[in-house]
Formats: structure tokens, sequence, C-alpha cells
């Protein structure tokens, strides 16, 4: 394989970059020129890919979702049982989240900024709306279907949902808070598999029938 094909494309480096600054900074705190410095490409190649940067911001929410859509829907369509293909839908999101460490402050601040424009009128938003929409369908219904086959007790899917974001996401954007919780990196391999026992044990206990 040569260099050039293996080289990002301007488009890639620009989602990367972007993906960096505003999950440090969100929307608001990051200007176009700004991400163009930081791929290393002009202001007018910048605006070649996307018009304006509420347009790049729901691209990199887009594909923060369909990275973690893609490889969590495994998971989620397997024979496991209910319980089984939970616990593994969990322990893909937390490794995708750890291997992409700016994915979960960036979903955390997608649900804030929402606000700051439009995300209807781009083509990038609905489709993250959607990618967003239909992984929140899917384990809701994987949570009716445990109680459904007796394995899991009667909850609130939606209620369980957050519960469940919170021991996942959250964790990831909690940066030097979580380390000092912790004591130690959030990212390491010994920490990642740590959070993945801690919140199967969790969900087993707390789903477990009555």
């Amino acid at each position: 394989m040569s260099i050039a094909s293996s080289s990002p494309s301007s488009r890639d480096k620009i989602l990367e970059v972007a993906e960096a600054l505003y999950a440090r900074r969100g929307f608001e705190g990051v200007g176009m020129r700004e991400v163009a410095e930081a791929a290393g490409l002009g202001k007018s190649s910048l605006f070649h890919h996307f018009r304006s940067k509420a347009q790049l911001y729901l691209a990199v929410l887009d594909r923060v979702l369909e990275r973690i859509e893609r490889r969590a829907e495994s998971a989620l369509v397997s024979d496991l049982d209910p319980a089984e293909r939970l616990e593994r839908w969990l322990e893909v999101l937390i490794d995708t989240l750890a291997e992409y460490p700016a994915a979960a402050r960036l979903l955390l601040r997608g649900l804030f900024e929402d606000d700051a424009f439009d995300a209807s009128a781009w083509d990038e938003g609905r489709s993250a709306e959607r990618r967003l929409a239909s992984l929140l369908t899917s384990v809701q219904q994987l949570l009716r279907d445990g109680m459904e086959a007796g394995v899991f007790r009667r909850v609130s899917t939606g209620h369980t949902v957050q519960t469940l974001i919170g021991a996942t996401v959250y964790h990831f954007a909690s940066g030097e808070f979580g380390e000092e919780l912790l004591g130690r990196p959030l990212l390491s391999s010994e920490s990642v598999r740590k959070r993945k026992d801690e919140v199967v044990a969790f969900v087993r206990a707390g789903l477990a029938p009555t």
C-alpha cells in the first residue's frame, strides 16, 4: 500500500481534529480558522468540505455515533439471550469510548448544545439524530425483551438507559475528576477492564428478577 493511499483524506483529517477540539471546548469555543490550522489546511479548503461550523459540528457528532452504532450492532442482533446481549453491548460501548477518548465528552456536550443551531437543517444533523434514536430504541427494546423473557425485573426503560449512559459515557467524559476519584488513569487497560467488570456486575444486580 502506498503512503498516499494510507493517508487520511482532507475531510477525515478535518473531522479528526474537530472532534478533539469540540470535545475540549464545545461548539461555541472553537472557530473554523482554528480547525483549518489544526488540520493543516487553508480556511477555503475547510469550507469546500463544510459550509458552516454547524455542519462541521454535526458531521463530527454523526461520525462518533456511526462508529458506536457500527460496533454495537453485532451485540444487539446476536443470538445470545437478552441479558448476555446487554452485557456484550455495554462491553463494546466501553471499549469504543476508551479507544476514542474525545467521543464521550463530545456526546455529552452535544446533548446541551443542540439549541445553538437547527440540526434538522443539515443532512448531518438528521443523520446523527437518526443514529442516536436507533441506538436508544434498540437498547430499550432489548430491556423489554429481557423483561418479557423473565431475565430482567420490571423497570422503566427510560430511567435504565439514563443510568447506563451515566455509567459509560459520563465515566469517560469525567477527565481529571474521574481519575482523582479512581486513583488511576481512566484509559489504562486495567481501568477499562475494571470499568467493564463493575458496570456488568452493577447491571446484573440491578436488573436481576425479584
